[in-house]
């Protein structure tokens, strides 16, 4: 499981993936999310091909790809919601149960999705460990994507941890009134103290954000936003040619992949 951590990812490493230029690094991961969006659901070849080239560029930030596909599965919850594509979608049936049918089209489909999710989930998350969040918000504002989009952002990640500690103090708040004992009760009580719990959460969110907000108001804090909020100095390095090329390199790989892979499954 992926743990956040107040300390920027990929803060502690040091490897050539990791000092390559965040804007590179970004535009590459986006490049690399659209072609594995745009793989033929059917050509199956592909997809190990696409693993292999991320695997290949993991390793060189000196990240193992056992590490990545583990850290991948929290995709999973969300590839599943399309699992109803295997009955619902037109085809030679598979497995037949109860006047239930597994169509071949939608376990293609479906397996594709699966796939593509894993896969996209493996770049994200490796330009995650790869490159500090502060960096990441750099190279947002040197790509002049609009500065609200980067606040946003930059206050979402910041909170997040705040939300943590809530959530925690809430479960240690609970330990304590049951004095460290299993709670019992049924299933639907145990769902009524998880809903609270999940309620008091939201609250307490709600009324720290107003707090929070008027302690930036009270500090000139406004609606406008100035460069430099990712913690570094908004400073325009020029970007190397030398590092665009090198960028580009697993981009054409897959570029590659995907000709082959629609050759093959054009035959």
């Amino acid at each position: 499981m992926i743990r956040f951590s107040q300390t920027a990812p990929g803060a502690g490493a040091d490897s050539p993936l990791h000092r390559f230029d965040a804007r590179i690094k970004l535009i590459s991961a986006l490049l690399l999310l659209v072609g594995i969006v745009i793989t033929p659901e059917r050509a199956f070849p592909a997809y190990p091909l696409i693993w292999a080239l991320i695997a290949s560029v993991g390793l060189i930030g000196g990240i193992h790809p056992v590490r990545l596909a583990r850290h991948s599965a929290v995709a999973l919850p969300f590839a599943l919601v399309g699992i109803t594509l295997l009955f619902t979608v037109p085809g030679q049936p598979l497995i037949a149960v109860g006047g239930i049918a597994i169509s071949d089209a939608g376990a293609a489909r479906f397996a594709g999705i699966l796939l593509k999710t894993l896969l996209a989930a493996q770049v994200s998350i490796l330009l995650m460990l790869t490159t500090p969040f502060t960096d990441l918000l750099w190279a947002l504002e040197q790509l002049r994507v609009p500065a609200p989009l980067v606040q946003i952002t930059a206050l979402l990640y910041r909170y997040l941890f705040t939300l943590k500690e809530e959530g925690a103090r809430l479960n240690a708040a609970r330990a304590a009134r049951s004095a460290g004992k299993r709670a019992g009760g049924s299933l639907l009580w145990r769902a009524q103290v998880a809903g609270s719990i999940i309620g008091s959460l939201f609250l307490r969110s709600m009324e720290r954000s107003e707090r929070v907000y008027a302690a930036m108001a009270a500090r000139g804090f406004t609606r406008g936003f100035t460069r430099g909020f990712a913690g570094r100095p908004p400073i325009s390095a020029p970007i190397r040619w030398q590092s665009v090329l090198i960028g580009l390199l697993p981009v054409t790989v897959l570029v590659t992949i995907q000709v082959l892979a629609r050759a093959w499954w054009s035959r």
